[in-house]
């Protein structure tokens, strides 16, 4: 499989909001669900480190300015793609989440190694940890739909 690195625009395929509203819904129920019991900033994070690696523009659009708009400072935004020599920029918890965010999302190894999963068990309790889990899947599927259909970020 390879990835293209072309720079042509890309139109939209189609609209999977109109055409498949019973999904588009039960992700909208799913997303809602899995960052109930999250940290606001701890889910943004996630779902643009996610976006990131999916190299979803839309997502990515949609979760920057979600997460400004909720005091996120530039700083964190923009080195958000190389938050592990960052420092103490992102705490533990965030570090741990990130990680794990990674892990699930690129799965190179077929698994999510196991330091990974452990070190973001011991920042999140069980029901943290499980909504966590929900939430970094939740992004990938939104981020597989938006660049399946080539959805267009919005013109300012």
């Amino acid at each position: 499989m390879t990835t293209a690195t072309t720079t042509q625009q890309h139109t939209a395929r189609l609209d999977f909001d109109k055409l498949a509203p019973a999904a588009h819904q039960a992700m909208i129920t799913l997303d809602a669900a899995a960052n109930k019991h999250l940290d606001p900033v701890v889910a943004e994070l996630v779902k643009i480190r996610a976006s990131q690696l999916n190299h979803c523009a839309y997502c990515l659009d949609m979760h920057t300015r979600d997460a400004r708009a909720q005091g996120e400072s530039e700083q964190r935004v923009n080195l958000l793609p190389a938050w592990p020599e960052t420092g103490r920029l992102f705490t533990e918890r965030e570090r741990a989440a990130l990680a794990l965010t990674e892990a699930v999302t690129v799965l190179t190894d077929g698994f999510v190694p196991d330091d990974v999963y452990a070190r973001a068990a011991e920042h999140f309790d069980e029901t943290e940890l499980a909504h966590l889990i929900a939430a970094i899947l939740t992004i990938n599927a939104w981020n597989r739909i938006a660049v399946t259909t080539r959805k267009q970020v919005p013109q300012q």
